[in-house]
């Protein structure tokens, strides 16, 4: 059970066995770009997905994005988490860095990390993960 978000719980069932039997990394790219839709709708800046399917067992894809603000950085996390329970893509966990500068959503195959800009550019995911594929945006 992930912490009651702002009015709403999300529920999730660790034993069964589709919640641990990786997805097709097609239906991960296309979870990965529906989210990359909630964070635009919401004003996400700086968007960026990575396809890390080949050199991490963590998932297949992370979804990276600022927000303009603590308040934006949450705003963010909330319609997106509101977003992706309609479009029925489970969420595994979700988490802060309590100051509101990182936030972390894992949908199980997609993780999606919004930043504030300096911790962005402190945590730097994109070289971390440089030899990743880009898929969004498109070179």
């Amino acid at each position: 059970m992930l912490p009651a978000l702002f009015g709403f719980k999300i529920k999730v069932n660790r034993y069964k066995k589709e919640a641990i039997i990786p997805k097709k990394i097609e239906e991960s790219k296309t979870n990965a770009l529906k989210i990359v839709e909630f964070v635009l709708e919401k004003q996400g800046e700086d968007v960026v997905v990575l396809d890390v399917s080949k050199i991490s067992g963590i998932c297949d894809c992370f979804v990276i994005c600022t927000g303009t603000s603590e308040r934006h950085v949450k705003a963010l996390s909330i319609d997106v988490l509101r977003q992706s329970k309609k479009n029925k893509i489970r969420v595994r966990h979700w988490e802060d860095d309590k100051e509101g500068r990182w936030i972390l959503v894992d949908f199980f195959d997609v993780i999606l990390h919004i930043f504030l800009d300096e911790a962005r550019e402190l945590y730097d995911l994109e070289s971390l993960w440089s030899s990743a594929e880009k898929i969004y945006p498109l070179k």
